[in-house]
């Protein structure tokens, strides 16, 4: 079967159709890893995303129960050269095709990737339509000028209710904001008692969890479409240590009083270079985002730069002057991509750590005691 990507700006790809049958309108980008394919398609962050692989090759390896890193995926369509309907690896359970029509996903193949990942680097990323439909060109661009990206890709990836992954160490308050598995297999990995908490969390929720540390998610689309969440961080900071994590780091920025803007293509793939300006350290990154940090909006705010992007000088790390906490704009978690950054794990949990020695608690008895006073004192009053 035939389908067909047609852009905002006009330029139309026809090529073969695989997976779902019917249309779905997204933002176009590329991503340009040659392995993790899997992890891609089920990352919540390209939801509402229609994601071209650069590599020619897709789905030579299948897809298995092991490497998901969300309970489904939530991209809007799979653009690829060359679609692999047999592949070849003993973990393979079902292929790409399988996975793509069980959620309803539209895919397309044989067109020229290539010319369409030059595109959007040259013009940026754009809204387009992919579809297997007979419509005419002129009924797709109607559509496509019709209908508008979404908006609440958070609410639509965050996990509607709180639960916890046991553990015998910290407590580790993990806000969802489209988080993958991945960061929840590293604390768990360390032992963390790990409760995760949905996106509208809010700060007295967490407060009432007695959270050793934060983590701060990744997630999908602009930052600023969730300012509730912007709110609750600017409360928690200086009470806990906290981590950010791509949404997370934004998010984190704004709560600090920076201000973020959008990407002209994004930073999509496993190869991405981040230099650690304390050491001078270069580190191969996972990335996936399309917003950044503006590097002017630091000044006046309590923030230091802690790492930048070696290809474009976008801000890629910073941490707070004042309180215990840090962020990177990649991803330490991987999946797909290099584990080179997972030492960052240890370091927030080391960070934890330090901050109790330095501000150690009150015996609980004391507290204890110190709220039976004042509720006391208030129903004699």
């Amino acid at each position: 079967m035939q389908a067909r990507l047609l852009l905002e700006d006009g330029t139309l790809f026809t090529g073969q159709s695989f997976g779902a049958e019917g249309g779905s309108v997204g933002e176009v980008v590329f991503n340009t890893g040659i392995t993790g394919y899997q992890e891609v398609l089920s990352d919540p962050s390209y939801c509402g995303q229609i994601v071209t692989m650069t590599y020619p090759l897709i789905g030579n390896y299948g897809i298995n129960r092991d490497d998901f890193e969300s309970i489904r995926p939530y991209i809007h369509g799979f653009v690829v050269r060359r679609h692999e309907t047999v592949p070849s690896n003993w973990r393979a359970q079902y292929t790409i095709d399988h996975l793509l029509k069980e959620y309803g996903i539209v895919g397309i193949s044989d067109i020229d990737t290539r010319m369409l990942t030059r595109i959007l680097r040259q013009h940026g990323t754009m809204k387009g339509i992919l579809t297997t439909g007979a419509e005419k060109v002129e009924e797709l661009k109607e559509r496509l000028d019709a209908s508008s990206l979404l908006r609440d890709q958070v609410a639509r990836t965050s996990t509607k209710s709180l639960f916890s992954s046991p553990g015998e160490k910290e407590r580790i308050v993990l806000i969802d904001y489209g988080a993958k598995s991945g960061i929840l297999r590293e604390l768990t990995k360390r032992g963390c008692d790990v409760v995760v908490v949905p996106q509208d969390a809010t700060a007295e929720d967490i407060r009432r969890l007695s959270p050793d540390g934060i983590q701060l998610s990744n997630g999908p689309g602009d930052p600023k479409d969730v300012p509730h969440a912007v709110e609750t961080i600017r409360e928690l900071i200086g009470q806990y240590p906290i981590f950010g994590i791509c949404l997370g780091h934004q998010l984190f920025a704004l709560a600090c009083g920076a201000d973020t803007g959008k990407l002209k293509f994004g930073h999509r793939g496993g190869n991405h270079p981040v230099k650690e300006l304390e050491s001078g350290r270069c580190f191969i990154t996972s990335q996936n985002h399309g917003y950044t940090v503006v590097e002017e909006s630091i000044a006046g705010t309590e923030l230091e730069v802690t790492h930048i992007n070696n290809n474009d000088k976008t801000i890629e790390g910073l941490k707070h002057k004042k309180y215990p906490a840090f962020t990177v704009q990649y991803h330490p978690e991987a999946a797909p991509g290099p584990y080179d950054n997972s030492y960052l794990f240890d370091r927030f949990l080391q960070m934890i750590r330090d901050n109790k020695i330095a501000n150690p608690e009150r015996p609980r008895q004391a507290q204890l005691s110190e709220t039976l006073r004042g509720e006391l004192q208030y129903a004699q009053k």
